[in-house]
């Protein structure tokens, strides 16, 4: 059966234009899927140097504009991999142009940002997604899947960390292309909006809603030279960022992200205790699913590793043999073959932009608890569609 194209245009050359490019060209190699992308346009302010990664990848044709790919009609999908500040503008106006529209986490600095960009591709009725690719690991699906059968009975806690090291040097600049987000007005927020986003994204996909947070934040450097002033400046951001909060369903957490972890460049680890059964996953060891059942026969009873790769787990079965594993990049391709697969049936592929706006929700709050030092209940969700 012939595929059908799916015109794309990717906005932004970096390291997530070059992961969502991958999972373009793999994921209809691995996965039955009904359209075929076609790299149609990319699209970055340096004339010179998107030409040569349009070369490198394959895409068809550059332009320096966005509102230039917006306009055309040989586009179906706009993925914005550009900067935070970015995301709102282009989304609606692609949104309005009845484009699909995939767009690099957090959906928005802010959560007013984010309903309007809701309310624009859900007013559109287009297609529409949010990166946040950790929900693609094959460890952590299983574990969704554990909770949703209620292996793990009742879940009474829920704690993760993403810790990071590469801002501690005091020279660093902040701003301008690779260091934008230690500007404040391109990032919105530091660690809170960057880090945190993926683990309360996780978490909510796991556990559910969360209701209320209590949290603080420290900036260490509080000046750092602007790259684009050339002016010694204050640093709005947050280098650390932690906070308490509820779920809806009673359980209790505790979450952490800072970038002055000195010896950890990406360690996200989350865990989940329940009434039967906990586990632990950690983005190093990433195959493996760390699980503790108390049902087990007492003299046997404790934690064990689950190798994650065999055909009977998710994903696996598109991949390499029993025993070989995969890695970070595989969790984009999962999620573009699920995105055309929702295509394809005509149903959503999550995380929507409103489950995007949910995170900002709680990235909102945990912020505002920060400066008010007190408990900040998180809104419900209440964009008003065109």
């Amino acid at each position: 059966m012939s595929k059908k194209p799916l015109n794309i245009a990717l906005i932004g050359y970096g390291f997530m234009g070059k992961a969502h490019t991958n999972a373009f060209l793999q994921a209809p190699r691995f996965f039955d899927v009904r359209y075929q992308p076609v790299l149609k346009a990319v699209v970055a302010r340096n004339a010179d140097r998107v030409q040569t990664f349009a070369d490198n990848w394959g895409y068809q044709s550059t332009e320096t504009d966005w509102r230039a790919i917006v306009d055309r009609k040989d586009i179906d999908l706009v993925d914005i991999a550009s900067p935070n500040d970015t995301h709102a503008e282009i989304a609606i106006a692609a949104a309005r142009a009845g484009k699909m529209v995939t767009c690099e986490k957090p959906l928005a600095r802010t959560a007013a940002e984010a309903e309007g960009m809701v309310a624009a591709v859900e007013g559109a009725g287009t297609a529409n997604m949010v990166w946040y690719n950790y929900r693609r690991v094959p460890a952590v699906v299983l574990l969704k899947d554990l909770i949703d059968q209620g292996t793990l009975g009742r879940i009474f806690h829920y704690r993760a960390q993403f810790l990071q090291d590469w801002t501690i040097a005091r020279d660093l600049p902040q701003g301008g292309e690779g260091l934008w987000r230690l500007d404040v007005g391109v990032a919105g927020s530091g660690v809170t909006g960057d880090l945190l986003a993926h683990c309360i994204d996780t978490a909510l996909w796991l556990n559910g809603s969360i209701t209320e947070v209590t949290a603080m934040t420290e900036t260490f450097i509080k000046e750092r030279t602007h790259n684009l002033t050339g002016r010694v400046e204050p640093v709005g951001i947050d280098d650390a960022s932690a906070f308490l909060c509820r779920f809806q369903n009673g359980s209790l957490a505790m979450f952490e992200a800072t970038r002055y972890a000195r010896g950890h460049k990406a360690l996200y680890t989350l865990e989940i205790n329940g009434e039967h059964a906990s586990a632990r996953w950690d983005l190093h060891d990433l195959h493996r699913l760390q699980w503790f059942d108390h049902r087990d026969e007492g003299r046997l009873r404790g934690w064990r590793s689950i190798h994650i790769t065999d055909a009977d787990h998710p994903y696996m079965k598109h991949w390499w043999v029993p025993g070989l594993q995969i890695g970070y990049e595989h969790t984009f391709i999962h999620q573009f073959a699920d995105f055309l697969e929702g295509l394809g049936h005509g149903r959503e592929t999550p995380p929507t932009f409103r489950d995007g706006l949910a995170t900002e929700y709680v990235t909102d709050a945990v912020l505002k608890s920060a400066r008010t030092r007190q408990w900040e209940a998180v809104p419900a969700a209440h964009v008003k569609v065109a």
